[in-house]
């Protein structure tokens, strides 16, 4: 049974490790935004009541 023979497996699950935790993350690090993130106001918006007839 060529399955249970674990010298091919192992180098493949390791290799796959060495691309998933050195390549991928220097990829994602790479990463930039579009759009930047704005602080919100600490003043809250005026809201008023919907104002519907609902007869």
């Amino acid at each position: 049974m060529p399955q249970l023979n674990p010298a091919p497996w192992l180098a493949i699950l390791l290799f796959s490790w060495f691309i998933f935790l050195a390549v991928l993350p220097t990829k994602v690090m790479k990463h930039t935004f579009t759009n930047e993130p704005t602080a919100l106001s600490a003043k809250m918006p005026k809201t008023e009541p919907w104002n519907w007839p609902w007869h």
